[in-house]
């Protein structure tokens, strides 16, 4: 069932039904996440079910404010701090040493938890309910709201055609932002970038004076962390990434009996091929990061049986959007 989340009745329907361990779809401006209360260790195994998705896969647990991050974190390095007043509310995750007995259920038996304070009104104002209730709820662990691996929902629709009228759906209109949120390590005394996003190492580097690590460069203790896996954010049809070059080349080589084809490009590109489907790319990273999913989703949509798409620029802003390509291609 969607509700309209610009409701206050909606809003505190919500809430409840988050008190009652019930799950929702709930909007953020990344992407739609499957939330459920993340101290209720029932509701929250309820999440790994729905999904599909290993239960010791961690879950990021979203706050309504800096001043939540108490019930679950130890403690909050200083270059951790600076990144909270830069960028919270916001698309940024921290991975913080968990408090003993916090959110155990949602952060796959390790010391650490993921911690994000979203910007999306309807998110928000559904946490701050959340806190109003007797007794509250704290905190909402809420993984992309699609069965695991597959590609995110960016829209109220996409989550119903996921889990169906039965979930509860709060409407928030499409995610500003389109992918998931920058996940950053902060446990091990220097900022380590675990997944990009709209938030680019050098907005980091700004925020905090460090350029952050990237995972490869500090691999031992790495902890686990939401859409880090090889393969993930996957459409049905098979991902290919090439440059335009290879792109047009493949085009060309074309017969009649090619199938069902979308290409996803940034460069000019033609063919003539039957079943072919020619899609401009957004030549800003934002905004192709904003539609992306949307249009993978479009695509399948089309009954596609293959996606190629033009490789994003090796850019720092176009990172996040490489990241997701390169897990979806890798699912095929």
């Amino acid at each position: 069932m969607i509700l309209d989340g610009t409701l206050d009745a909606s809003v505190q329907a919500a809430a409840a039904a988050l008190q009652r361990g019930e799950l929702l779809g709930l909007p953020t401006e990344t992407v739609y996440g499957l939330a459920a209360d993340s101290d209720n260790d029932a509701a929250v195994a309820q999440i790994f079910t729905a999904k599909g998705r290993p239960a010791n896969h961690p879950l990021i647990v979203h706050v309504a404010d800096s001043a939540a991050i108490t019930r679950y974190a130890k403690e909050v390095p200083v270059f951790a701090q600076q990144l909270i007043d830069a960028f919270w509310p916001g698309p940024l995750t921290l991975i913080l040493q968990r408090l003993p007995g916090a959110a155990k259920a949602s952060t796959g038996g390790q010391d650490s938890v993921g911690l994000r304070c979203p910007s999306h009104p309807v998110a928000h104002a559904v946490l701050a309910a959340c806190q109003q209730l007797n007794p509250p709820v704290w905190g909402v662990s809420a993984p992309s709201a699609n069965k695991f691996g597959r590609v995110s929902p960016t829209t109220a629709d996409h989550v119903a055609t996921e889990f169906g009228d039965a979930l509860l759906v709060l409407d928030g209109g499409a995610c500003e932002v389109g992918i998931e949120s920058t996940i950053v390590d902060c446990t091990r005394g220097v900022p380590v970038l675990l997944r990009p996003g709209a938030i680019t190492r050098d907005d980091i580097e700004r925020a905090c004076g460090q350029r952050p690590l990237s995972k490869e460069e500090l691999t031992a203790d790495t902890p686990r962390a939401s859409g880090t896996l090889l393969a993930h954010y996957a459409p049905n049809a098979k991902v290919r990434l090439m440059d335009a070059a290879a792109l047009q080349q493949a085009l060309d080589g074309l017969g009649p009996e090619a199938g069902q084809l979308c290409v996803y490009h940034r460069s000019a590109l033609r063919s003539t091929a039957p079943g072919v489907t020619l899609h401009a790319m957004p030549r800003q990273a934002l905004a192709a990061a904003q539609e992306l999913f949307g249009t993978l989703r479009d695509f399948d949509a089309l009954g596609a049986q293959f996606i190629w798409i033009e490789t994003p620029p090796d850019s720092a802003d176009w990172e996040g959007v490489r990241d997701r390509l390169q897990r979806a291609a890798a699912a095929g």
